[in-house]
C-alpha cells in the first residue's frame, strides 16, 4: 500500500514541477524576447565571414561578462565559450550556436538588411546570414540570459558554445567546431551532453523536428586523377584516353549506392561535381581530373563506399591501361551528426512539452551536413531544427537556405530560447545525484 502511494505521489509532484518551471521558462523567454530580436537584427546587419568574425565575438562577449560569467575568447581564432557554474554539483551541458555568415549578396528589403562585404579567397565579395546563424546566436543569447536568471534552479554548469566557421574555414585554413574540440572546448569543465538547434526557412514557426541517429550525413569531398596518354584525336588507338576512363568511372562510381548498399536501410550519395581535361576537340588529353562529395548516414555505409571508391577506381583505370589517384578525403571532412538514440528518448519528451506533441516532428535525415558532428564524436549530442517560416508562406515559396532571398521570421525565436533552456534544466534535474 505504501508503494503503490509513492507511485503515484511522485508523477503528480513531477508534473507540478515540471508546470511551475515551464511557466517561468515561458516568463523569462517573453520578457527578453523583444532583447532577442533586436540582439539577431544586429548580428544580420553585421555579418562576418568564417574565421573573420571579430566584431560579431565581441559583440557576443560583452553581453556574456554582462551576466557575470566566465567568459573565453580567441577559441578556435574568434569562438567565444561562457561558463555558468551553479555553485552546485552536477553534469556539464552545453550549448552551442554558430557565428559566421556567407558570401551571399542580400536581396531582402529589410530595414536591417546587411550591406557588409568581406574577403573570401582573395575576392571582395557581399556578406550575409543567408543560414540562420544570427538567429542561433540571439538565441542562444537569450537562454544564458534565462539560464543565469535562474541559477538557482540549475545544478551543475552549463557551457555556452559560439563557434566560428562552421560553413567551412577559407582555403588553406581550418576551422570551425573540429579546432574547437581540439582546443579543448569540451574540457575543463568536462562536458557530459551538447544540444544543438538550426533554424529551418523551410518548417513553420513553432515546430521542432529530430531523427534518432543518423541526421545529417557524413561529408567526404574526394579527387581523382586519372593518367593517360595523349594523342591527335583522330587516331585514338594511340592513347589511352583518360576521358573515355573519366566517362566509364563516373557511371561506375554511381552504382556503389544503387547496386553495392542496401538502400532502403543505408541513403548515401556519390556526385561527381567538376571534371576538367583537355583544351582542344582534336586532342586527346594525358590527364583528367574530377572531384566529387560523398554523403553517408551510418559509419558502416562509410566505411563501404571508401572501400568501394578504391576498389572502382583502381579496378577501371586498370581495364583501360590508364593509372588513376584517388584522395579521399580531399581537404576536409565531416563526420556524421548523430544524435545519440538513448539521449534523443530522454530528452524529446522535453521537446513535447515545451513545443507542443503535435510541434514535435520525427523528421527524415537529410544529406546535408553540420560539424556540429565533431562535438558528438565526443559526448552524447541531440541536433534539432526549429521551425522559421512564418504559417502564412508556402513551404515552396519560402526561399532556400544559403540564397539571397533567405529569409526566417523572428516570432521563430522564442521558442528556441524555451527549447535551449528547457534541455539544460531538465538534463541537470535528471542527473543531480
Amino acid at each position: 500500500m505504501f508503494r503503490a502511494a509513492i507511485a503515484i505521489i511522485l508523477p503528480l509532484f513531477s508534473l507540478s514541477a515540471f508546470a511551475q518551471s515551464d511557466k517561468l521558462v515561458d516568463k523569462l523567454a517573453s520578457d527578453i524576447e523583444a532583447d532577442v530580436i533586436s540582439w539577431r537584427h544586429h548580428l544580420h546587419e553585421y555579418p562576418e565571414l568564417s574565421n573573420r568574425e571579430y566584431k560579431t565575438a565581441e559583440y557576443v562577449a560583452r553581453f556574456l561578462r554582462s551576466l557575470d560569467l566566465d567568459v573565453q575568447t580567441g577559441v578556435a581564432k574568434t569562438g567565444v565559450v561562457a561558463v555558468l557554474d551553479s555553485g552546485k554539483p552536477g553534469p556539464v551541458v552545453a550549448l552551442r550556436a554558430d557565428m559566421d555568415g556567407l558570401p551571399v549578396p542580400e536581396q531582402n528589403d529589410l530595414p536591417w538588411r546587411s550591406e557588409q562585404r568581406g574577403e573570401y579567397n582573395g575576392n571582395e565579395v557581399p556578406v550575409m546570414h543567408a543560414c540562420g546563424h544570427d538567429t542561433h546566436m540571439a538565441m542562444l543569447m537569450g537562454a544564458a540570459s534565462v539560464l543565469t536568471s535562474m541559477k538557482d534552479k540549475l545544478h551543475g554548469k552549463v557551457k555556452f558554445i559560439f563557434q566560428p566557421a562552421e560553413e567551412g574555414a577559407p582555403a588553406g585554413e581550418k576551422g570551425g567546431a573540429e579546432v574547437m574540440v581540439e582546443e579543448g572546448v569540451l574540457k575543463n569543465p568536462d562536458v557530459d551532453v551538447i544540444f544543438g538547434l538550426h533554424i529551418s526557412a523551410n518548417n513553420d514557426i513553432g515546430t521542432v523536428s529530430y531523427n534518432s541517429g543518423g541526421t545529417m550525413a557524413a561529408v567526404d569531398p574526394f579527387k581523382i586523377v586519372i593518367h593517360g596518354k595523349q594523342a591527335h584525336g583522330a587516331y585514338p588507338w594511340k592513347s589511352v584516353d583518360p576521358i573515355t576512363t573519366a566517362a566509364q568511372m563516373i557511371m561506375s562510381l554511381q552504382t556503389i549506392v544503387s547496386r553495392e548498399l542496401k538502400i532502403i536501410d543505408d541513403a548515401a550519395v556519390v556526385t561527381i561535381g567538376s571534371i576538367h581535361g583537355g583544351n582542344r576537340s582534336n586532342i586527346i588529353p594525358n590527364e583528367v581530373e574530377m572531384v566529387g562529395t560523398i554523403r553517408t548516414l551510418n559509419h558502416a555505409a562509410r566505411e563501404h563506399v571508401y572501400e568501394a571508391m578504391a576498389r572502382k577506381v583502381k579496378g577501371i583505370a586498370d581495364s583501360m591501361g590508364a593509372t588513376a589517384e584517388l584522395t579521399l578525403p580531399l581537404d576536409y571532412n565531416y563526420p556524421i551528426t548523430y544524435n545519440d538514440p538513448a539521449l534523443t528518448a530522454k530528452m524529446i519528451p522535453t521537446v513535447e512539452r515545451t513545443a507542443g506533441k503535435d510541434k514535435t516532428i520525427l523528421a527524415k535525415p537529410v544529406t546535408g551536413a553540420e560539424d556540429f558532428s565533431f562535438y558528438q564524436e565526443k559526448v552524447p549530442g541531440l541536433f534539432m531544427w526549429l521551425g522559421g517560416k512564418p504559417l502564412d508562406v508556402a513551404v515552396e515559396d519560402s526561399p532556400a537556405h544559403h540564397t539571397p532571398e533567405f529569409y526566417v521570421d523572428d516570432a521563430g525565436m522564442k521558442l528556441g530560447v524555451k527549447v535551449l533552456t528547457n534541455l539544460t534544466l531538465d538534463y541537470m534535474d535528471a542527473h543531480n545525484d
